[in-house]
Formats: structure tokens, C-alpha cells, sequence
């Protein structure tokens, strides 16, 4: 998804138009939005050149906390920055560490009783924004749980749960605000403690509100060949109309 920046309008569109112009539609909507690197390693090398040169200002800031949205843990800040510091400068570093803990000071907050997670990795082509997953049971034992996390206007793609006999899911809202959608009907406003409940063959999707995170138990139901179909990403115009 093309990244959309306005800082440098915003700041420098009267003094620098032209300035303002390489920053929001070069560096972001060109190079940021590339695909031969993730976001997440975008990310990580940005965060390590900015320490490199012992920039730890308010752009050090922005960074930090779009390396944190772009999937970037917390444990994972804390081995980047321990790892810079021998090749950037120790004072280097203890100034980033003093930055970054502000920044994930929340970390592990979201997710509500059963917890964030891990970065839902193996799905992210399926999502717009990150997801967090962390399996409740053991798929191979018993009927398939875990706690599913979006954070803010994350969703998932359009997609059918199929099954011969059986099937569909169950969806326990535990934490933040969310959407739910079945195709062709308005879509529907969840908090905690909604339950939705999604027959095979409905072509559907869920995920968080603009301006809050959300969480919800997904529950696999059991089917006779029961199957997952990815479809189409939500796009932005449609999640606007919200």
C-alpha cells in the first residue's frame, strides 16, 4: 500500500514547496512505498541510520513509533539498539534507549485478557496494517482458538470460509472497537463482548476502527473439509465509508 505523507507539505509547503514535494511524494510515496523491502525493514534501517548519526530528536521519535506500527517489537528495538551501539557510540545509544522506551512504554497494553501476541506474520499478505496472533489451543487436539489483535484501521482481506458440512467461525470481541461486513450489507460496529457468528460460503471481513485497537477470539467451527478463500483487500475507500 503506497504511503501517504504530508509533513513535509504541512511544515514547508509555503518556505520549500519543492522540498516539501521530494519529502511527501519521493522519499514516502516512492521509496517507502516500494516493494522490494518491507516496512518493517524500512524501518530498522532508518531507526539505525538516524542513531548512526546521533539524530535522536522528534524525527528519532516518528520513526520509533512507525518501526513500533510496522511490526517492530519491543524486544526486538531493544537487541537493534544493543546492537548499533558498538558500531554507532555507546552515548549514541543511550540516548535512542531513552527515546524508545517512551515509545513502547504501552507495549504488550493491547490485546485485552488473552494478549497480543506475536506479529501475524504468516498472514500479513492477507491483512491491510499489522495484526497480532496468539493461539489460544492446539488445532491438532481440539477446535482451533486464538486471539486475533488489528491495530488502528487494520483489517483483513475479504474472505469465505468454506466447508462441505459444518464449518464458518465464531468471533468473541474481547477488547478495543472493531467492524464486521458480510458482502452486500452495512457493515456492523463491534465492542467487547459482541459475538458474531459466520456461516460457511459468506464472503466477509473484520478488523479494528480507525482510532482505536481491537481484539476478538477467533474460533475455527468444525466442518467437513473445511477451507479458508482469500480474496480481495478492503480498500481504503471502502473502509472510509465507515
Amino acid at each position: 500500500m503506497k504511503i501517504k505523507q504530508t509533513a513535509g507539505r504541512d511544515s514547508l509547503g509555503d518556505f520549500a514547496p519543492k522540498f516539501a514535494r521530494l519529502n511527501d511524494d519521493v522519499l514516502f510515496g516512492e521509496v517507502w512505498s516500494g516493494d522490494e523491502l518491507s516496512v518493517k525493514t524500512r524501518s530498522i534501517l532508518t531507526v539505525t541510520a538516524l542513531v548512526a548519526k546521533g539524530l535522536i530528536d522528534s524525527s528519532f521519535s516518528y520513526h520509533l513509533q512507525t518501526a513500533k506500527k510496522n511490526g517492530v517489537t519491543k524486544s526486538e528495538m531493544a537487541e537493534i539498539l544493543t546492537h548499533v551501539a558498538f558500531y554507532a557510540g555507546w552515548p549514541n545509544a543511550w540516548a535512542a534507549f531513552r527515546m524508545a522506551k517512551d515509545v513502547y512504554a504501552d507495549d504488550g497494553a493491547y490485546g485485552g485478557l488473552f494478549g497480543l501476541g506475536e506479529p501475524n506474520t504468516a498472514y500479513a499478505k492477507y491483512f491491510s496494517g499489522n495484526s497480532y496472533l496468539n493461539p489460544l489451543t492446539d488445532p491438532k487436539q481440539t477446535v482451533f482458538m486464538a486471539n486475533v489483535t488489528f491495530e488502528p484501521k487494520c483489517r483483513n482481506n475479504w474472505h469465505i470460509h468454506k466447508a462441505d458440512k459444518g464449518g464458518g467461525q465464531i468471533l468473541l470481541c474481547t477488547d478495543g472497537i472493531g467492524w464486521y461486513q458480510e458482502w452486500g450489507k452495512p457493515a456492523q460496529k463491534l465492542r467487547s463482548g459482541d459475538v458474531v457468528t459466520i456461516p460457511a460460503g459468506v464472503k466477509h471481513w473484520h478488523g479494528a476502527a480507525a482510532d482505536c485497537w481491537f481484539s476478538h477470539i477467533a474460533v475455527e467451527c468444525p466442518g467437513a473439509n473445511a477451507s479458508n478463500e482469500w480474496l480481495e483487500p478492503v480498500t481504503d475507500e471502502q473502509y472510509n465509508e465507515l
